[in-house]
């Protein structure tokens, strides 16, 4: 199979999982790409998802990054194509359901219960990129020291990317 068939059918597939987003198949793209069709290792999948959540945009930019990896611009182009029109067409058509029922009670216990699931899911993420991005005890401090902070100040996440990134100079 070409690169340009297997990062459209993949991105395709994950495209109709994404429940809240590219974050919460994060650990399924790693899978396919790094353990299982081995287009990169791990390391170089996080750096991809870092510099696809520093640059403005979608999270989905991290996919067409991959796919422009893999097979160069019309990589990435399959790619983001691929992972944004299976599941917009399926919005497109499933909305229109959904607001019909907006006060049906299993449509507020669907919602209900989307939410941990989405949680659980960027959770899972956060775990495969930390395991990915943390290849030493220093930086895996680093990383605890970042989630604190941040879970515990109003500090705007750009200063501790940039904090992230002082301390990668010094350390290097």
């Amino acid at each position: 199979m070409t690169p340009l068939l297997s990062l459209g059918g993949l991105f395709a597939k994950l495209s109709l999982l994404a429940i809240g987003g590219v974050n919460s198949t994060l650990p399924a793209i790693a899978h396919e790409v790094v353990d299982e069709r081995h287009w990169m290792t791990a390391r170089q999948f996080a750096q991809l998802f870092a510099i696809a959540q520093s640059a403005p945009g979608p999270n989905m930019l991290v996919c067409v990054l991959i796919g422009a990896r893999v097979a160069g611009v019309t990589g990435g182009i399959v790619a983001g194509l691929a992972m944004v029109l299976p599941a917009g067409i399926l919005v497109m058509m499933v909305s229109g359901v959904w607001q019909r029922f907006q006060q049906a009670r299993w449509r507020r216990i669907v919602q209900a219960a989307i939410l941990p699931i989405t949680a659980g899911l960027v959770l899972a993420a956060a775990a495969v990129l930390v395991k990915a991005a943390d290849t030493s005890f220093l930086l895996g401090a680093v990383s605890a020291v970042v989630a604190v902070v941040n879970l515990r100040s109003r500090l705007h996440p750009l200063w501790l990317l940039a904090g992230g990134a002082a301390v990668g100079l010094v350390l290097r």
